[in-house]
């Protein structure tokens, strides 16, 4: 083999590889990000594609004053999201603390990490966001919805798997009760948590399952 194809092969191997996987955390992007007239299936994707956010509670140690953590989530097996954010969390950690005195929660998601924003500053209208606000509430282990859960996160963030189980490490879910999106210019787009899980429906169905 010449030195030509020995340099050749492996840029052409790290290109078509970049391009997989071009989403945060190496998850890849099984979906172009829907025009912005479509809100919910925007809001649907950035929920599908990103892997973290920003978990905001009502700080128990601060007095009520908002707390956001930066928290790892999944909210379904790749390709099969089901809207619905799901979280590994420990009473270590604040969040969960907060979460079982007042479960009033906002998450927060940006197209940003996702790579499709090119060179546009992360607040710019264009740049996708999207704030899930409801209740974060503690899955019941015993439950079928726990089992769905657990495979979403550790499909996604298969390090979850090995955390230190004195940790006790339980799984969360926001419980949406409202939707601020904001993926063009003016201002947020009306969507209804009803639209928003009604619209992943038609999310996978343009889906390239691999």
């Amino acid at each position: 083999m010449s030195s030509f194809h020995l340099i050749l092969y492996p840029t052409l191997f790290f290109f078509v590889f970049f391009l997989t996987f071009v989403s945060g955390g190496g998850r890849p992007l099984r979906q172009s990000k829907p025009d912005p007239s479509d809100a919910a299936a925007t809001a649907r994707w950035l929920a599908s594609q990103n892997s973290w956010g920003v978990l905001s509670t009502i700080s128990s140690d601060l007095g009520g004053t908002p707390f956001g953590n930066v928290v790892s989530y999944s909210d379904g097996l790749p390709g099969k999201g089901r809207g619905i954010p799901y979280f590994y969390l420990t009473t270590l950690d604040p969040t969960a603390r907060d979460a079982l005195k007042d479960e009033r929660s906002s998450f927060t998601l940006s197209e940003f990490p996702l790579g499709t924003c090119g060179k546009i500053d992360p607040e710019n209208p264009t740049c996708a966001k999207l704030t899930l606000t409801g209740k974060l509430k503690l899955v019941d282990v015993q439950s079928a919805e726990a089992e769905i859960a657990q495979s979403a996160l550790f499909s996604k963030h298969p390090e979850m798997k090995d955390w230190p189980e004195d940790h006790n490490f339980q799984i969360f879910k926001l419980d949406i009760e409202n939707i601020f999106l904001i993926d063009w210019f003016g201002g947020p787009k009306p969507v209804t948590p009803a639209q928003y899980l009604d619209a992943g429906m038609t999310l996978l169905s343009r889906i390239s399952i691999e």
